[in-house]
This record gives C-alpha cells, structure tokens and sequence, in this order.
C-alpha cells in the first residue's frame, strides 16, 4: 500500500462513524474499527467473508448494502436492526451508497450510526421535554395559554378570505388538514385558529416541528417508550398519547424520512399507536394538522412526501398567499405592530408605505415585522421614513422606486405630491384643517374633501391581528 493509500485508511479509522465497504460480490474489504465495535464483532471476523454470512438475520431484501447494489440507488438515513452470527442484536442508521468506476459498480458503502447512543440522547431530551411541559403546566394552572382565533388574522385580501372560509368549514370535522404556505406566512398562526373553532378546542393542541429532530429521536418522541428498550429508556406516553382528544399539529412533514411517514400513516388510518421497544398498542383520537413550507404536490414528485400520505391529509388542503400576492394589507399590517410596540401614534409616511407595497417581502409578514421593529428603533419621533428602514431594504426599495416613476402617469406623481403638501400643512398647524387650508391657499371645503378622498383607503384598512 503506498502512502496515499495508507493516509486515506488512517482517516477513515479516525472517523467517529461506522464504515463498512463490501465488493460487487458483497464481500466485505474494509470494515473500521467503530463498525467493528458498533457491531460487538472483530474485524478479522468480518472482512473477506460474504455480508450474509456475518450477520444472517439479514437477507438480500432486507440488507441496505445488497439492495443499493441492486437498485443502484442510494439510501439515506434508514433505520436498521439485524442480528450478527453471535445472536446479539444491532440497531443502526445508516446511509448507504452503491460505488461506481467509470459507470461500472465495485460495490457498496455503508456508514452506520449507533442507535444505541442516539435513544440514550433521545431519553435525555425527552426527559427535558417533559420537565418543560410539567412547568407549562403549573403557568396554565394561573393562567391560560392564549391561542390565536379567526379575528386575530388580520386580512382585506380575497384570497386569504377565501382561505380561512375553507379553514371554518374544516374545522368543523375532524378529518385531517393540510396547511402549506412560505416561511413567514402564518401557518401556525392559522392552525392555531382551526384548533379554536373546532371541538376539540378545550382540549391539548401539541406542536411539534419535525425538521428540529432526527427520524429515530421523533419516533421516541411522537409514540412513546417503553422500560428497557434502550439504555435509560422508561415507560413513557408520546405525543401522539399526550395529544388524545385533542390537535397535534406537525410542522415541515415533509422532512421526516418516507419509512416513518408510514407509521404515520398507519396511526391515521387505524388510530393506534405502539411504543418504541413495545408490543402493546394504544388507542388514541388525535386529529392531525400538518404545515408545509413546500407545495404538497411538489414534496411527492421530488420523492419527500409519501404518495398515500398526501392523498389520507389533502382533504382539506389550505394555500396561505404570500405577502407579496395580498399587499394591500400591508397599512393594516404596519399599523397592528405600531400599536404592538406601544407606538400607536407613529405612522410611515404615505411614500414609504407605498414602497413598501411595491417590495417582494421573500420573508413575508415575519420579515415585514422586524422591519417595523427595526424603523421604530431607529425613529425617535413619530414619523417614520425610508431612512428609518434597514439599509438593505432601502436600497432595494429606493431601486424599485426608481423603475416605477420612469413608469409614473403625471396624475400618479401630482397626487403623491399634494398628499405630501397636505400632510406638511396639518403637521405645521397642529391638525388644524382651516389653519392648513390657509396655509394652503385653498378653501376649507376643498380640503376635507382631499382628506375624506385620500383617507377613504385607510378607513377600509382597519383591523385586529395579523396573522405572522
């Protein structure tokens, strides 16, 4: 072996996971010391022999390392158990990659996490999971957690209208729902709201964000332990147990692995539930809300989201619009985080709000929320204008104002301007409309006649709390 050959063997020895490699044939030629250790074996008891023969629970089908030789696909982040010629059993994740040489395959290579270290993690956070809940539940005892309802979702929009009209009537049932819709757009929020008008409403709405977590940590978590089934494991409800009677609401399903969205989908068909290392099963009513931040109908052409999972929650299937598709809730949006931050007399001066209307938000409500956070820490008075706004958004905004006003009607630029003089007038004068009509040099009743016209829009705009 030369250097290069014995440098690139020393780092895979170095590597904190277990590396198993067998040929085309599916006999083993490297095998590191952590997979030999993972798998309670030597090495010398492993390499040059047939992958079968070594662990014969295994078989051709069930086997990652035959099947990506195969299929000559990979296989990423699957859970396996299998027994080794001792009798002693091994559970893994593993991510698994059949080898190709100039389009020919060689082999195959497995790198192979311990489970065994990954549930004794699982039970620690669990375990912290539950001492979080437990003080949860003494606040709840003092004081009741306020969930969001339909008339804290703040909207003019048709479509948003149209939206939560469909989320009202779903509400009512209890079949499963489906809430997509960008980062920032208010999924939750909207759940929230389905929660509350449903019949479960006085019982446990449970959260849980499925991308936060590792497939074999979620599993943990969503069904249950019981006693002995790991190290450290002890009887435990899951959240799916936890949740009876009430909402679990699962956020980003598309990132759990296609293997556990099946259990997912057995639970929703028969509504039972076993524990992870358990034989018993439990019975639980749960009604299951997902959001998703990529179209359903994507996640299953790109192979994230299970065919007949999709088909067993898309009865009702929920499409929040983006920001940019429903800006003319903006004004209401911005005035609802004024009056939040205690600011309910600061206003963003006509032009700026206007060009924030103009702006494509990629972060929605969430991103148009700190922006107003941002300005008002910036203004020490009341008035609000485009140098208040994040440096970043000013010049984006200043970059789209200038594309628009080569594309301005002379009526467009006349009107902004008088709306600009007036608002100048009334603030000279203290609000005093014939003071500002003099100031003017036009009549009284021409003036109020301007502001009933040019204010008639804010008086449509009005409302409660947007959904962010």
């Amino acid at each position: 072996m030369n250097v290069w050959g014995q440098m690139l063997e020393t780092i895979l020895e170095l590597i904190d996971e277990a590396i198993h490699v067998v040929d085309q044939n599916g006999v083993t030629v490297y095998y590191n010391q952590v997979a030999a250790s993972h798998d309670g074996l030597t090495r010398e008891e492993v390499l040059g022999k047939h992958l079968l023969d070594v662990f014969p629970s295994l078989s051709e089908d069930s086997s990652t390392l035959l099947k990506v030789m195969k299929t000559k696909k990979a296989i990423y982040q699957k859970s396996q158990t299998f027994k080794n010629n001792k009798g002693f059993t091994i559970d893994t994740i593993n991510t698994t990659i059949p080898l190709f040489i100039e389009q020919q395959l060689y082999g195959a290579i497995e790198i192979a996490k311990d489970m065994k270290q990954i549930n004794q993690l699982s039970e620690k956070i669990l375990q912290l999971q539950q001492m979080d809940d437990n003080r949860r539940d003494k606040r709840k005892q003092t004081k009741e957690l306020k969930l969001s309802e339909w008339n804290d979702i703040m909207t003019n929009d048709p479509t948003m209208k149209a939206q939560m009209h469909i989320g009202k009537k779903a509400a009512e049932t209890n079949h499963p729902i489906i809430v997509y819709g960008e980062t920032g757009t208010g999924k939750e929020l909207f759940v929230q709201a389905l929660h509350r008008q449903s019949k479960r409403k006085n019982e446990r709405f449970i959260v849980q964000n499925c991308a936060s977590l590792p497939s074999s940590l979620l599993e943990s978590l969503l069904f249950g332990t019981t006693k002995g089934s790991f190290t450290g494991a002890v009887d435990r409800k899951g959240l799916f147990e936890l949740a009876h009677k009430g909402t679990l609401f699962l956020d980003e399903i598309q990132s759990m692995p296609l293997d556990f969205q099946a259990k997912i989908l057995r639970t929703i068909e028969d509504g039972f539930i076993r524990r992870v290392g358990g034989t018993e099963s439990y019975r639980v009513d749960v009604r299951i809300i997902v959001a998703m931040n990529q179209h359903p109908l994507e996640c299953v052409e790109l192979g994230l989201l299970r065919q007949d999972l999709y088909y067993r929650l898309s009865l009702f299937l929920i499409e929040l619009p983006t920001l940019k598709e429903r800006t003319n809730d903006i004004p209401i949006l911005v005035d609802y985080f004024l009056k939040k931050a205690n600011r309910p007399t600061a206003k963003l001066d006509v032009s700026t709000l206007h060009l924030l209307q103009s702006y494509d938000w990629p972060g929605n409500i969430r991103e148009l929320r700190h922006v107003i956070e941002y300005a008002l820490t910036m203004s020490e008075e009341d008035a609000i204008s485009l140098h208040h706004l994040p440096h970043h958004l000013q010049k984006k905004i200043s970059s789209i104002s200038v594309e628009k006003k080569s594309s301005q009607t002379l009526k467009d630029k006349l009107v902004m301007e008088e709306m600009s003089y007036i608002k100048d007038a009334l603030k000279a004068t203290g609000g005093n409309i014939k003071q500002a009509a003099n100031h003017l040099g036009i009549p009284r009743q021409t003036l109020q006649y301007k502001l009933k016209k040019y204010q008639s829009n804010d008086e449509r705009k009005k409302g409660g709390r947007p959904n962010d």
